[in-house]
């Protein structure tokens, strides 16, 4: 008997009223499993309903409203904890300075940066098993931070031609107008290739178009994958995500490149002088690098390639429609850029005394910045926050982050976008270097804040001084007649900005 009739047997002895039990059966079992999942989060108050069913209704609101209503938690509770519903459980949300130190301290085998990076961006399905963690994570903490100095004659390198090839000005005073993100998308996709890869495969327009295309399908693959139980993902990966056929692509695109610095390290072992100073070289030379497969080495830049080009085109995209916004501003940076590479010349010291560039875009970053919750946790064990709230293991749990920015106790003034806010703290005595772009605290966590802060934020912000300062030197930006700064929208608490035109006009100088 074929498995069909089998299925068909079955069926046909099966009652209407048997059917009804079941389904009345599961029904029961899923409002029980559910009722006792909620009494553990009890005695956490709610910001929308707490009822078994009605949450549901939360956390369908919650990826519309997400700002509004960690706002309403963040007056009602801070200094606290509070919950609001998501479409895969509760999210515990620290408010105030003090509960995102205790989150900040919690030990890692308690609560989980990782698990939590692990599950929010579904990375087994969206980027590849295995590289939520590992070497390269190291190497871009240590290696890449270390190299910013020798490498940024590329970095400005690439700038420039980067933009020379996607902004299509000339000489004659007229305006050309620029569809913002992918630009953008593209500048930074090939500004950091450029030492990650090196050329001539940080211009190859394959590899470009794949990682830019890999980034955006991880992006809007985890949101949806969140929708999925967890038995059901497998199959959901398969079918809204492109890793394995991405994977496929890049390698072949990386693999002539591989082989030939294989031949070499083999040919040559530490006496190769020429030896490429880039993440890929960095990869191939790393102890736990040298056990790997060529095939790691491709998913593990296609990796470090979406958290680049991700987070960096998303805050550069915001900086320039405030660019765009004040003439003014422009004027004032282009002065600070002029005077400091006149003296001084391009270099990484260089970036470092552009104090208005910086505080530009830690601005751009307290203001908006990527989302409404930062520093993500997963409870791996049971956590208790000082105040005695009790958050069950497997709870995901985040910071306020876009509260925290526009506090009145943190900034003056915090609805009001100051440009030189964090380059005149800065200035004050004792402030020198606690407002820097790249510098973390519980009242500015963009980046994280502890251990577990960003570890690229040294190369992003490196590199989006480079660009902004390029631009303002090089370029006239405005918007289109009619069209002024478009408010981002949040999905599912992620800040998403307008993609629209800019107009640019090549300066003479």
């Amino acid at each position: 008997m074929s498995l069909l009739d089998s299925v068909t047997d079955f069926a046909g002895s099966v009652t209407a009223s048997q059917v009804a039990g079941g389904v009345a059966t599961l029904s029961a079992i899923s409002f029980i499993r559910w009722y006792v999942y909620n009494l553990k989060f009890s005695a956490i108050p709610t910001v929308g309903y707490s009822e078994p069913l009605l949450s549901w209704i939360s956390a369908i609101q919650f990826i519309t409203d997400a700002r509004d209503m960690v706002h309403e938690g963040y007056v009602k509770y801070k200094p606290g904890v509070f919950k609001v519903a998501n479409i895969d459980g509760w999210a515990v949300i620290a408010a105030g300075a003090q509960y995102i130190d205790e989150v900040r301290k919690a030990p890692d085998e308690v609560l989980s940066f990782v698990a939590a990076t692990e599950q929010r961006q579904q990375i087994k399905y969206t980027l590849g098993p295995g590289v939520g963690t590992g070497y390269h994570v190291s190497v871009a903490k240590t290696q890449l931070t270390r190299s910013l100095v020798v490498l940024f004659d590329d970095i400005r390198d690439e700038t420039i031609a980067a933009f020379r090839d996607l902004i299509p000005t000339k000489d004659d005073g007229q305006w050309v107008k620029v569809r913002t993100q992918p630009m953008l998308q593209n500048v930074i996709c090939r500004v950091s290739n450029r030492l990650f890869v090196g050329l001539p495969l940080c211009r190859n327009e394959e590899w470009i178009k794949l990682n830019i295309e890999f980034t955006l399908h991880a992006v809007i693959g985890a949101q949806i994958l969140r929708l999925f139980p967890e038995f059901l993902k497998p199959i959901a990966g398969k079918l809204f995500t492109k890793v394995p056929s991405s994977h496929r692509k890049g390698f072949a695109l990386m693999k002539p490149l591989i082989e030939e610095r294989q031949r070499m390290m083999t040919t040559y072992g530490d006496k190769w002088e020429d030896r490429p100073n880039d993440f890929l070289q960095w990869l191939m030379d790393h102890e736990d690098g040298q056990k790997q497969l060529p095939q790691d080495y491709c998913r593990r830049l296609m990796s470090t390639n979406f958290a680049a080009i991700h987070t960096s085109s998303l805050n550069m995209t915001q900086a320039l429609y405030h660019l765009a916004s004040h003439t003014e501003w422009q004027k004032e940076l282009r002065e600070e850029v002029e005077e400091i590479v006149r003296a001084n010349g391009w270099s990484k010291a260089s970036m470092g005394k552009m104090r208005k560039i910086d505080s530009f875009l830690r601005e751009q970053q307290r203001y908006a910045g990527l989302g409404v919750l930062a520093m993500s946790r997963y409870a791996l064990q049971p956590f208790t926050f000082s105040n005695g709230i009790h958050v069950p293991k497997g709870t995901f749990i985040a910071c306020a982050q876009y509260d925290t920015h526009h506090d009145e106790e943190n900034y003056a003034n915090p609805d009001i976008f100051d440009p030189w806010r964090f380059s005149s703290m800065r200035d004050e005595d004792g402030e020198g270097t606690k407002h820097q772009l790249v510098a973390t605290s519980t009242e500015f966590i963009n980046f994280g804040h502890g251990r577990h802060a960003c570890p690229g934020r040294f190369f992003a912000a490196n590199e989006l001084k480079c660009l902004l300062a390029h631009i303002v030197l090089d370029y006239d930006v405005a918007f289109e007649d009619g069209v002024d700064y478009p408010p981002n929208k949040c999905l599912n608490g992620n800040f998403v900005p307008a993609d629209i035109d800019l107009k640019f006009r090549r300066r003479q100088h």
